[in-house]
């Protein structure tokens, strides 16, 4: 399984590569501004997430200050369009998990 997600403290940053560029980057996901960081390998990748989430707490201070929430807000729904099919599956796999 592929996993294009980094994890530190309570924070998630994608992972993408860049062909053209020859190197990997990604943002923190879930805040409202962007914060991005790159690094030529896996290594330097880790390591720029933990550099940039750490300067997320600058970032919180900063928020605060000015009276900006700094977390984006979710209404907690979605909707995603399925086949009726794989609707009914999903249903009765709920149920059957229900049970247990």
């Amino acid at each position: 399984m592929i996993n294009n997600m980094l994890t530190y403290k309570d924070f998630y940053g994608s992972v993408e590569y860049s062909v053209n560029d020859e190197c990997f980057f990604g943002k923190i996901i879930g805040i409202t501004d962007l914060i991005t960081f790159e690094g030529d390998n896996a290594c330097e990748l880790k390591k720029a997430f933990v550099e940039a989430v750490e300067a997320v707490e600058d970032y919180l201070v900063l928020c605060k200050e000015v009276g900006k929430e700094p977390q984006k807000t979710y209404k907690g729904s979605f909707n995603v369009c399925i086949s009726p099919e794989l609707h009914k599956q999903a249903m009765i796999s709920q149920n059957i998990e229900g049970f247990h």
